[in-house]
Parts: C-alpha cells; structure tokens; sequence
C-alpha cells in the first residue's frame, strides 16, 4: 500500500524559514507527481508548489520567489524549503502524491506568528 507522510512543520516567526519533508513509499511508479498543498481555516484547500518526477515545478503565485520544491526520486521523497515566511502563509500543509489516483498525508501544521 501507498503511504505518504509528512514533517517538519512547526511555528515560526514571520520572516523566518522552515523545510517540510514528504516522504512516498510502497508501489509508486516511475512517473508520478508531488505537490504540496495548504488549507487555512475557513478557507478552501489550495496549490502551493508541485513537481513531477522528471523534475518539473509549478508554483502558487504567493508563495514564488520565497518557496522552492525539490526531489530526490531515491527517496521517493519532496521537500519544500519556505523562507520569508509571512502570517498568512499559516495553514495545514498536506503532501499529494499522485500516480494513477492521488494519495493523501495526514497534514503538518505551519503557524507564522510572532
């Protein structure tokens, strides 16, 4: 079976960095895509950055210039590196892997305040 987990989240002042690790594992095939999401209370689940297995990334405007999403296809594993952290980028952030359906993890908290 496909599991997908999440870490790193955290709180963190506005300004600062902090790195959130997904990691895949169980039967994944060779082409699949990685994002990452956010969900903020009251508001929907939104895109924040994805990368395919070739090495492809897709950005959320609000977060361009400040996160970068990179890969290590060994580990089956993403990590999104967010510096310049600002308040409203406080939410659940979840990982999806998607294959041939979407795999879901279970959410890492990231609050930005000071």
């Amino acid at each position: 079976q496909v599991q997908v987990v999440e870490s790193g989240g955290g709180l963190v002042q506005p300004g600062g960095s902090l790195r959130l690790s997904c990691a895949a594992s169980g039967s994944i095939f060779s082409i699949y895509i990685m994002g990452w999401y956010r969900q903020a209370p009251g508001k929907e689940r939104e895109l924040v950055a994805a990368i395919t297995s070739d090495g492809t990334t897709n950005y959320a405007d609000s977060v361009k210039g400040r996160f970068t999403i990179t890969g290590d296809n060994a580990k089956n594993t993403v990590y999104l590196q967010m510096n310049s952290l600002k308040p409203e980028d406080t939410a659940v952030y979840y990982c999806r892997l998607t294959t041939h359906r979407h795999y879901w993890g279970q959410g890492t908290q990231v609050t930005v305040s000071s």
